[in-house]
């Protein structure tokens, strides 16, 4: 056996990798939605034997062979589609008091989200870390039968210890907690927050950790991004916030979370049950994890959307380039990762040729400096296309908000890069309601009024080496 190895090992190394090669190749060819990916990824494949599969059996492949959302519903509850039958809002309605275009948006995310849109949501801005971690500790103080969070990052620093010793408390007094973190995420801090958290003797599992033992190799660049956290299966606190410290203190980074009770809030319990489910094979089910809308008069229309590299993929972009093209008056977007597609480049173009005014928060200074830059390469085509774009002066913002004709808003866990849109599980909230459109067009624009806006001047003034920065590293634009 050895004398054969090694007279015919290279001819062993040559059938391996043309096998690899054309197996990761054709794959490429036959899943990828775009010609250029497409093109992109087979000539990394065939340039590097061997190599260049295994890259793109990591970094590749952004679809998971799992059910989406909408397809494990059949096993949620009777209680979260009885919920759901009570405040479900039909089209008709949204027509009569936001106008036929709102309309068509209530039919596009009843096509792609698969979730209702159900009134009597109660919803409140929780503006500051040092807010919503207040309010969730509270919650979670409080809460009688169930907690599950599922979270990006989720930091061992001391405002991590101190959910810790919520949890902690919770459990002792006979509440049933689920903690899910991103694989990633949870690696952000030492010691690890899961280490604490089993310590304790509270059940908590990661996001495609267990990438090799479960042979999900190719489903390592995955990453859940969603911030959840449903109490008692109807309070709910989601949004973009991560368990950090970096988001309390005098000069904090600013984010956006958000409050909410309502039918809503069975639609995030099932999106966190079914990822826990995913991981942990266990389902949710019994007393403690019983889902109920309280009754209310007011409130306002709201419907979850899940996206996601499984069924779901492409739902937030696809609620986005909806919202652009009926806009008829303004779009106001924050973003911090702002590294739009093409496709997105043109919507955004087109509503502003429109005579829509659309204006873009970005921050001034980023905690990513390298997608800032790859950014910036981004903004000449987004201004050419009549579109504004404002650089915040104040501290760093991690909020994703959009808000449309005064009407329509859409927030939670999305940015709008190519991470987001295809590669990471995320939860968003679309809002029909006037007034809280108002209240997120008033965030959005106080930080407006602290920006500096980009001007195309400035960015053809830059030196040519600064703009050659730019462009390669927004070549990584799928990564980064």
């Amino acid at each position: 056996m050895e004398v054969f190895l090694q007279h015919y090992w290279p001819h062993i190394l040559a059938v391996i990798s043309f096998a690899l090669g054309a197996t990761a190749a054709i794959h490429a060819a036959m899943t990828k939605d775009e010609v250029r990916a497409a093109i992109g990824w087979v000539g990394v494949i065939m340039l590097s034997p061997i190599l260049g599969a295994l890259i793109y059996a990591v970094a590749g492949i952004n679809r998971m062979r799992r059910a989406s959302i909408r397809d494990k519903r059949g096993s949620v509850r009777d209680a979260v589609s009885s919920e759901e039958r009570k405040h479900r809002v039909d089209r008709a309605a949204i027509d009569a008091a936001f106008g036929t275009r709102m309309g068509a948006m209530w039919n596009l995310g009843n096509r792609v989200s698969g979730m209702p849109a159900t009134r009597g949501n109660d919803l409140r801005l929780l503006e500051t870390g040092d807010e919503a971690y207040s309010a969730m500790m509270e919650a979670i103080d409080k809460a009688e039968r169930s907690i599950i969070m599922e979270t990006y990052i989720f930091d061992s620093d001391h405002v991590g210890r101190r959910f810790v010793d919520k949890l902690d408390a919770a459990v002792k007094r006979g509440v049933e907690v689920r903690i899910l973190v991103d694989s990633i995420g949870a690696r952000y801090s030492r010691p690890r927050i899961t280490q604490l958290l089993r310590a304790r003797g509270i059940k908590v599992s990661t996001f495609n950790g267990a990438v090799l033992l479960r042979m999900r190799l190719p489903y390592a660049n995955l990453r859940t991004h969603r911030k959840i956290m449903v109490i008692d299966g109807e309070t709910v606190f989601a949004g973009g916030m991560n368990i950090r410290e970096a988001f309390t203190g005098p000069d904090a980074a600013h984010d956006t979370h958000f409050w909410l009770q309502g039918a809503a809030a069975a639609d995030y319990f099932t999106v966190a049950a079914t990822d826990w489910f995913f991981e942990t094979g266990e389902k949710l089910e019994g007393p403690a994890w019983e889902v109920a809308a309280p009754e209310n008069g007011g409130g306002v229309i709201a419907r979850v959307v899940p996206s996601g590299p499984d069924l779901n993929l492409g739902n937030n972009n696809s609620m986005i380039m909806g919202a652009l093209s009926v806009a008829e008056d303004h779009v106001m977007i924050m973003s911090p990762y702002f590294l739009p597609d093409r496709d997105l480049v043109a919507a955004l173009a087109t509503a502003a040729k429109r005579g829509v005014a659309v204006d873009i928060i970005v921050p001034g200074k980023n905690n990513l400096a390298l997608v800032d830059k790859a950014m910036t390469a981004q903004f000449e085509e987004i201004l050419a296309g009549g579109c504004r774009i404002f650089r915040d002066n104040g501290a760093f913002n991690h909020s994703k908000l959009m808000t449309v004709d005064g009407k329509w808003s859409y927030l939670g866990s999305s940015n709008l890069d190519a991470r987001s849109l295809r590669l990471n599980f995320e939860t968003d909230l679309e809002v029909f309601d006037a007034g809280f459109a108002e209240e997120l067009r008033a965030r959005i624009g106080a930080a407006r009024a602290n920006a500096t806006e980009v001007t195309l001047e400035k960015l053809k003034s830059r030196p040519f080496l600064y703009k050659l920065r730019d462009r390669i590293l927004w070549l990584g634009l799928p990564y980064l």
